[in-house]
């Protein structure tokens, strides 16, 4: 069976199948995914979402988002960094987040790193990573997008070597996906442009 190209949702116009389930996926993709996302904090949200997503599906991060917001003090490094060994096991008990240790003690130890960088280090080197999109093919399917890429590799280890845990190459590309450093919206779909 060949893998589908846009489809048109409710309203008509053509979207990455994955966005058609829900109306929570819709609005995604619709006013986020793909969109150029910058700042140390808001690349740190994105970075320890997706790191709290690697097994589970996007949706149950997505619907859980302000639960992390409010858990993790908006992901605000500065005050993330202040979060001490009690605050941890509040995180443990929070039914408002993913209760996994691995990943909330991740998303600590990353805050704690990236508190020693300087301002817009975090922005620099992710946006670093992203390809030239001259040359780079447009995917007409789901088929044509892939889970990890080059690019997403060398971030992956640039931010390894950092000191950062928990991105991995398949991690790496979701991130650049999301925030706008690739854009992997189907060819026909309206969000493309």
């Amino acid at each position: 069976m060949t893998s589908p190209g846009a489809v048109p949702g409710a309203d008509g116009l053509p979207r990455c199948p994955w966005a058609l389930s829900t109306e929570d996926y819709v609005k995604y993709h619709d006013e986020e995914w793909g969109r150029p996302v910058h700042g140390d904090d808001a690349l740190y949200e994105r970075l320890s979402l997706e790191a709290f997503q690697s097994g589970l599906s996007w949706l149950t991060i997505l619907r859980r988002r302000a639960g992390f917001r409010a858990a993790f003090a908006d992901f605000k490094i500065a005050a993330v960094v202040e979060f001490t060994e009690a605050d941890a096991e509040r995180l443990l008990g929070d039914a408002g987040i993913i209760r996994n240790r691995l990943k909330i003690e991740a998303t600590l130890a990353n805050a704690r790193v990236l508190a020693q960088w300087a301002p817009g280090e975090l922005d620099a080197l992710i946006w670093s990573h992203a390809p030239e999109p001259e040359g780079r093919p447009v995917p007409r399917t789901l088929a044509d997008v892939p889970a990890v890429t080059t690019e997403s590799t060398a971030l992956s280890k640039a931010l390894k070597k950092r000191g950062l845990r928990f991105v991995g190459p398949t991690t790496a590309y979701a991130l650049m996906q999301a925030c706008g450093l690739v854009n992997d919206h189907l060819a026909t779909c309206v969000s493309r442009a």
